[in-house]
């Protein structure tokens, strides 16, 4: 005779129809439309307005709202006992193909930096058998990563650009790199290497709280991560100001100026969700949500902190160091 208790006989709890998924659909298209219409506008813009800011700022809002309501519904059929094993398998498992998309996600932009930085450089630089036109269309720009000098400033500027003259572009006076660092104290990125990579220790303390029963070690340790989430933030701010007001990098600085920006922007955004996730997890647990066997909320958004860190640390070799 089968155990009654068996998950393989458990009734399996199907919820209602929802417009949660098209609703949240909308506001990601948004957000990725406003993003993108800002960096063009950063990039080849006249000064003309083109609402771009408040396509992205709507976007998210009305990204984060349908997110709120929806995890909140989730939150209360849990509190509710509707949550069958099954169902919680089906998490784990969406968790899981969410931060496989994220892995595939940065993996694109880390292509697309290996592919600028070992191909197109030297080939602009006129070596290779697909470079040789190139050597002739950009004479004098010698190839050097990160990029001293753009081949549009190599051949005297836009109006001297043979083709792609697609806007105007500056080299920065100075890069983010620890090789052009003034001292290794006073180089932001290693803080926040530092500082991250601590997060992530924080974070499995916690973890290791929640399964020994103890909600306040949990509350403490969880509580430093989210704090340490927020300095990185506010460090990385502080490192966009300065390259932007004192180093002379932008969006607009070629190449190393796009890669630099899209790679680490788009990691300090993961970073913005990853601590909101964490930050939510500990509001909940201080209403007394969590047990050491039901706690699904924080791992998945550990799991979540962790994938982040890991990101930092292929950023910090590869943008910054190599």
């Amino acid at each position: 005779m089968s155990n009654p208790t068996s998950t393989e006989y458990e009734k399996y709890y199907v919820p209602e129809q929802s417009k949660m998924a098209v609703m949240a659909t909308i506001g990601l298209i948004l957000s990725i439309f406003g993003a993108a219409s800002v960096m063009n506008d950063k990039t080849f813009g006249d000064g003309i307005t083109s609402g771009s800011w408040t396509i992205l700022i709507v976007g998210l809002f009305w990204f984060m709202a349908v997110l709120f309501a929806w995890f909140r519904q989730a939150i209360r059929e849990n509190i509710a006992g509707m949550n069958s094993a099954q169902l919680k398998k089906s998490y784990v498992l969406g968790m899981f193909w969410f931060i496989f998309s994220e892995v595939m996600f940065f993996f694109a932009f880390f292509g697309a930096l290996f592919y600028v930085r070992t191909l197109v450089g030297p080939w602009l630089a006129g070596e290779g058998e697909g470079g040789r036109m190139n050597g002739l269309l950009w004479e004098g720009f010698e190839y050097n990563w990160p990029m001293a000098l753009t081949p549009q400033e190599a051949v005297g500027g836009a109006a001297s650009q043979p083709i792609a003259n697609n806007g105007s572009f500056t080299s920065a006076e100075t890069t983010m790199a620890f090789s052009d660092a003034a001292a290794w104290y006073k180089w932001l990125p290693l803080w926040n290497t530092i500082i991250l990579l601590s997060s992530s220790f924080t974070c499995h303390l916690a973890h290791m709280g929640i399964l020994d029963g103890n909600k306040k070690k949990f509350n403490l340790w969880l509580g430093i991560t989210v704090a340490l989430g927020f300095i990185f933030i506010c460090v990385q701010f502080y490192e966009y100001y300065e390259a932007y007001a004192h180093f002379g990098l932008t969006l607009n600085s070629g190449i190393y100026g796009s890669t630099f920006f899209m790679l680490t922007g788009f990691h300090g955004f993961h970073v913005f969700m990853g601590m909101t996730m964490l930050a939510i997890q500990l509001m909940r647990s201080l209403k007394g949500h969590f047990t050491a066997d039901d706690h699904f909320g924080f791992e998945a958004s550990s799991w979540y902190w962790h994938f982040v860190d890991v990101v930092w640390v292929f950023l910090f070799l590869f943008v910054y160091i190599l």
